[in-house]
């Protein structure tokens, strides 16, 4: 039993504002070396379903939306597109979004269908998986860039539950999060503090404090996620704010 013990976070400081992927990745345009590739590819592979999701929305056929996609990817990848990224709009949601209207446009101008199989893939975007995800979707009726924000703060909130998942399987506590994990959202509370109390071999103060220690760490892990994808400490609020907002 681990009353007292706490995982140890992933995650730095909600105070503290270190280098963050976007960070480096703006300067990849700038600067020559395989660290900005790096955070650039875990960004993407981070938050591909968003891209994938938007241009499926304008496009019919699942294998050219994978196409296009994959195509998207390996432009951006190849960093002459994040050489024009301007530090002053610095939010990677933002950025990638213009990038995408203006790479799916150009691709409509010239009226030509992208080859399967052409270009080697830099992001693993299996075909079936993406569209079998797609088709679990909702039908909604939102504009794409709503769809987009939307599927961009869902993505959000998976990487950040699992660093927490991850977070607390470390520390030996991964039942714990399995079983307090519904209680992160939506002000969810037990009925009874007796049954989940019982069923982690905790007492019922144990079990308030553990609820409440994971969502101060739910908070806390968010916001470092969110300052990965922004130029400065100072946008962190409004891109929180923008995100939620979608979500609701």
């Amino acid at each position: 039993m681990m009353n007292g013990t706490q995982p140890t976070s992933g995650a730095h400081s909600p105070h503290e504002f270190c280098t963050t992927h976007w960070s480096v990745v703006l300067r990849a345009g700038r600067e020559s070396g395989p660290e900005s590739q790096a955070a650039l590819e875990q960004l993407c592979q981070a938050y591909w379903f968003p891209i994938y999701a938007y241009v499926r929305r304008h496009v019919a056929d699942p294998e050219n939306a994978k196409d296009l996609t994959q195509e998207f990817f390996a432009r951006l990848l190849a960093r002459n597109l994040v050489s024009q990224a301007d530090p002053q709009r610095g939010k990677f949601r933002a950025y990638v979004l213009t990038l995408l209207k203006h790479f799916l446009a150009n691709q409509w101008e010239r009226e030509r269908a992208l080859k399967r199989g052409g270009n080697q893939a830099p992001i693993s975007l299996d075909a079936l998986s993406a569209e079998e995800r797609y088709a679990l979707e909702p039908a909604e009726s939102f504009p794409p860039d709503q769809i987009f924000d939307r599927k961009w703060a869902e993505a959000t909130l998976e990487r950040v539950q699992a660093q927490l998942r991850r977070d607390y399987e470390a520390a030996g506590m991964g039942n714990r999060y399995a079983r307090l994990k519904v209680f992160l959202l939506h002000g969810h509370a037990p009925k009874s503090y007796a049954g989940v109390a019982a069923e982690l071999g905790l007492t019922e103060a144990a079990v308030k404090s553990a609820i409440f220690t994971l969502r101060k760490r739910f908070a806390e892990t968010f916001r470092h996620e969110i300052a990965q994808t922004v130029d400065s400490p100072e946008e962190v609020e409004g891109e929180i704010r923008h995100l939620l907002a979608a979500l609701a």
